[in-house]
């Protein structure tokens, strides 16, 4: 089946001395679950679970080379030989089951983070740094060549725990990257100037880790094109450099991705980016390369995207990093001519992203087993020796995942949903420009609910006697949420209810993704939660041409969603759109033909006129029948929003727990 669905996709590559099975890989990423500074159980699960479901290769992590190249909490040692028995542990494992097996190695140079390392951040020049607001030491001589030292013990060390090789950091703008480039390498001694002085610190890495490690040990180079922002290096400069290094034969395969430090927010592109953002960058720098594999990553989600990057020869392998976070089979399900099954990534970075900006480990909202795969699998359940029947009622996120996990477990489920479709608000979600990633996930849920023989009953709201007529076993209440319609706002916790609410013109964020609302010409979004609730809303508004303006308690636009990366391209967008902000402000009153807005650094009024006024807050659950049930005798769970209103991932981990445990 994979041969006639991804007949690129999944062929055989070489890479040096090792074969891959196909070419979908899983690249790198910090995924920080280190535990003093080694891979536990859960490191080691979250990378077995990946080879189990079919990678070809997996680009373990980024390790540090040396003590002022730390950057996060969940950072491995640094020239400690410690690591070794940890890591020979994955290799080992992952090794079983076909997979290539590669360690990023880097040093961010300039962008260290002295809170992780308490250690000076060490660069060519001491430019300054964009991880914080911390300067950079110009590294001396002698500082240079024990960095090069660094790396090559580094490679030695990944060697002896039984990886098939390393892939160099340079992208990203961090070290290596830095002596490349002009802007970031001033120096006049025989490390800087000139184009061969500036090559000298990556080729002496690479021959250093040849005389560690041997010849039967890859050493790839991850890149990035920054191709908006002026100083990084160009594409033309970027293929003399890789040309360089391929014409010597110090590197076996090339991986292309996107964004770096001065533009944070193509790294790890959201919604707002297209799919295979760096397929074009790729195929530009393929003439340069006559030796090494090149691969791409950056945006590249599912296997379709993958066999149309390869079918069209823009790269020879594909990494997923996010798509395989989100389902750890994709391989394996593709492969099998079961596309259909891969649970999709949302592009939203919440999780993966958006927890390691806060220096956890990482997660994912769609796949609540990343990162406890050993301690709830990944998707691979064990059928229950009693099956029982399971009544869901609610039909959003929580009631979907726990439908489907009691089903895979071998439960007859019933799923009661009171509306005529799954997905409950979450698919009013996907209605918001650029987010259509949402409506894909729910039509997983169904052909996964459909396979799973799972009885779902549309238009079917249920009571408390109802429920206890039906006859379950075990009920399960995910209710969700509504719109508190209050107008209450965090500025002003003295006020219950926004003043001149019942003056009519006034529509919650889920009545106009609903289409059931007709705000005027001009609209105040009154956003209380600073994530997409609000901002999405805002983009549907003025794309179907109504002059927006957001108010926000918050200091910026989007603050909440700063981790995930999508708040610059949805204020870039905003701007285009002409959509009017104010931030640190409150409505102080509701006149029905526009607000009284209150400046909250002095308290100045001021009168805006507008036609509607739509309301971003954070609703209420709808726990009536939870309520109801209380003391019934019947065994319930509630989870979701019909506990308390959450962001998304926790209803699916709700539901996953619970499905589980049923």
């Amino acid at each position: 089946m994979a041969a006639q669905t991804f007949p690129h996709l999944f062929q055989p590559l070489t890479l040096r001395h090792k074969t891959l099975k196909h070419r979908l890989v899983f690249g790198a990423h910090t995924a920080n679950m280190a535990e003093a500074g080694l891979p536990g159980e859960r490191h080691l699960n979250y990378y077995l679970e990946r080879a189990i479901g079919g990678a070809a290769m997996i680009v373990v992590e980024p390790v540090p080379v040396h003590r002022t190249g730390v950057l996060t909490r969940g950072n491995f040692r640094n020239d400690d030989d410690s690591i070794i028995p940890a890591f020979r542990r994955i290799t080992d494992a992952c090794h079983a089951h076909g997979t290539v097996m590669i360690q990023q190695i880097y040093h961010v140079g300039a962008h260290g983070d002295a809170d992780n390392s308490w250690a000076p951040n060490w660069s060519p020049s001491g430019r300054p740094s964009w991880h914080d607001s911390d300067g950079s030491h110009a590294m001396t001589g002698a500082e240079i060549e024990e960095l090069i030292e660094a790396h090559g013990q580094a490679a030695r060390r990944a060697h002896e725990a039984g990886f098939d090789g390393v892939e160099l950091f340079a992208n990203y703008q961090a070290l290596i990257e830095q002596f490349w480039t002009p802007w970031s390498n001033k120096r006049d001694d025989e490390w800087g100037g000139s184009f061969e002085n500036r090559m000298r610190f990556s080729r002496r890495i690479v021959e250093r880790i040849r005389e560690l490690a041997g010849e039967d040990f890859i050493i790839g180079l991850a890149i990035s094109i920054d191709a908006e922002v002026e100083v990084t290096l160009s594409i033309e400069e970027m293929k003399d450099i890789l040309a360089w290094h391929d014409e010597r034969g110090l590197m076996d395969y090339v991986t292309v991705g996107t964004g770096g430090y001065f533009d944070f927010h193509k790294l790890m592109p959201t919604v707002m980016y297209e799919d295979k953002l760096g397929a074009p960058f790729a195929e530009a720098l393929r003439p340069a390369l006559k030796n090494a594999v090149l691969q791409v990553e950056s945006h590249i989600r599912t296997p379709e995207n993958a066999e149309a990057v390869i079918g069209a020869g823009q790269a020879d392998m594909v990494s997923i990093v996010r798509g395989q976070i989100a389902d750890p089979h994709m391989a394996a399900k593709a492969m099998e001519g079961r596309p259909e099954d891969v649970r999709p990534c949302l592009s939203c970075n919440q999780m993966c992203w958006g927890r390691r900006y806060r220096d956890y480990w990482i997660a994912c909202v769609v796949n609540p087993s990343s990162g406890r795969e050993f301690e709830w699998g990944g998707d691979r359940f064990t059928p229950d020796g009693a099956p029982r029947d399971i009544l869901v009622v609610g039909g959003g996120p929580a009631g979907m995942e726990a439908a489907r996990v009691a089903a895979e477990r071998g439960h007859r489920v019933t799923l009661a949903e009171a509306s005529d479709r799954l997905g409950g608000r979450f698919r009013l979600a996907g209605m918001q420009p650029r987010r259509a990633q949402i409506l894909d996930f729910i039509e997983w849920y169904e052909t996964q609910l459909s396979k799973l023989r799972v009885t779902v009953n549309y238009n079917s709201p249920m009571d408390a006697d109802e429920v206890r007529d039906f006859g379950a076993d075990a009920v399960v209440l995910a209710t969700g949420a509504q719109p508190a319609g209050t107008g209450f706002q965090k500025a002003l916790p003295q006020v219950e209810t926004l003043p001149g609410i019942d003056r009519g013109n006034v529509f919650s964020v889920d009545e106009v993704m609903a289409r059931s609302a007709r705000p005027g010409e001009h609209v105040i979004l009154l956003d209380d939660i600073g994530h997409w609730d609000g901002l999405g809303t805002a983009l549907h508004l003025a794309e179907a041409g109504h002059r927006v303006t957001v108010v926000s308690w918050l200091p910026v636009v989007g603050a909440e969603l700063t981790r995930t990366t999508a708040d610059w391209p949805i204020r870039r967008r905003f701007k285009q759109l002409g959509v009017r902000t104010c931030t640190e402000t409150a409505i102080g009153e509701w006149r029905g033909d526009g607000a009284t807005l209150i400046d909250l650094r002095d308290g100045e009024e001021t009168v805006l006129a507008a036609d509607s006024l739509v309301l971003a807050g954070i609703p209420v659950p709808e726990d009536w029948l939870a309520r109801e049930l209380e003391g019934s005798g019947l065994e319930i769970h509630t989870i979701g929003d019909a506990v308390h209103p959450r962001r998304v991932h926790m209803a699916i981990h709700e539901g996953r727990k619970v499905g589980l445990g049923l």
